[in-house]
């Protein structure tokens, strides 16, 4: 029987997750054993260039493109295969119900029409992409389907770097979806399978600082607000009199004066908490709920000292900074002393790599 069962087990072609953020580039390989555990292959971090992304936008095609050449050979991956993401703010999403028997071909018609009364640019610059949810639970007999539709222009800028860089782009996803997905595998493993938790799960970017409440693998909320670690580096600079640049890499290598963390951090992180603090509140004034029972923290940020412990200190709820290999096995490739410490950065780029097998 094992022979047969080795035979017959599904194979899924190799693929990678590329995250392109403001700060960085991030790549993430995974394999499934015989268990449909999983392996973390290859994970690998190169930085950007300040100003090759800004909100989003791709503003020094070259820069990013060298950055992804450094990336794939700093991680030895020879898959050229990619899943990559958009930015939620390049992105309209929707969900629609439709009649639960409309085949494929009838879906994307409804889909096209559906588009056209809310895109508010021409449906011939749009990309456009739908999938089904599954049965309507408000509407028997029907079926939702998630409607999602950007500017061809953005998706194209995504696929030129990747290609520019010897890649194969395969899947364009939207990267608040993408670190969803990574999420939920780790929120399954909170009390009760994480059945009906109420979980507010933050990215604390370099600019930007993303907040998505979930219920049962789905959005209830998100909202973004313009801080996060290019905050601190603009307060070392300030404090210490360094240029940006060498703020951030004083930052990046721990190469501090020893006042640092009473002058700088501890100030920095006292803002911070009071930020994903009031972040809660806008959610609590939008929706019938008053509390959370998890805040998740993910991104390169996430994990300063005492950052956990004045967040829960300021909203009375547990908070747990998210690493997105909990529970993988880890391949002979990666470095796990050096996983450690970047693994809240991972989220997006991990989620994407799970799309290779869900497919």
């Amino acid at each position: 029987m094992s022979i047969f069962s080795s035979m017959f087990r599904k194979r899924y072609a190799p693929l990678i997750g590329l995250d392109i953020s403001s700060s960085s580039v991030k790549l993430v390989e995974l394999a499934l054993d015989d268990q449909n555990r999983y392996t973390l292959v290859r994970a690998a971090i190169e930085p950007l260039e300040k100003g090759a992304i800004t909100d989003g936008n791709i503003e020094k095609h070259d820069d990013v493109v060298d950055a992804v050449r450094r990336l794939i050979k700093k991680s030895g991956t020879k898959t050229k295969n990619v899943a990559l993401a958009l930015p939620s703010s390049a992105v309209i999403s929707k969900k629609i119900v439709l009649p639960g028997d409309l085949r494929e071909e009838e879906i994307e018609v409804q889909v096209e029409t559906e588009a056209n009364q809310y895109i508010p640019f021409a449906i011939e610059d749009v990309a456009l992409d739908f999938s089904v949810l599954g049965p309507s639970l408000n509407s028997p007999g029907d079926q939702e389907v998630l409607i999602a539709a950007s500017r061809r222009d953005k998706v194209l800028d995504r696929q030129t770097i990747a290609e520019a860089a010897g890649l194969k782009p395969q899947i364009i996803d939207i990267d608040a979806f993408a670190s969803r997905l990574a999420a939920g595998r780790l929120i399954e493993r909170l009390p009760r399978g994480g059945h009906d938790l109420l979980v507010a799960l933050f990215e604390i970017g370099a600019s930007s600082t993303s907040m998505q409440v979930l219920r049962n693998g789905e959005t209830l909320y998100d909202r973004d607000q313009t801080f996060g670690g290019q905050q601190l580096t603009q307060a070392i600079a300030r404090h210490y009199g360094f240029s940006q640049e060498e703020a951030e890499a004083k930052k990046r290598n721990a190469d501090l004066p020893d006042d640092y963390t009473a002058q700088v951090l501890e100030p920095f992180i006292e803002g911070m908490a009071q930020e994903l603090a009031r972040a809660l509140q806008f959610f609590f004034r939008a929706t019938p709920n008053s509390k959370v029972d998890y805040i998740l923290l993910a991104g390169g940020t996430a994990a300063l000292p005492g950052l956990v412990e004045k967040i829960t200190q300021l909203t009375s709820t547990a908070c747990v900074v998210l690493n997105p290999f909990e529970g993988m096995a880890i391949g002979d490739q990666v470095r796990e002393k050096k996983l450690r410490l970047q693994a809240p950065s991972y989220l997006t780029s991990c989620g994407l790599a799970m799309r290779r097998f869900l497919q």
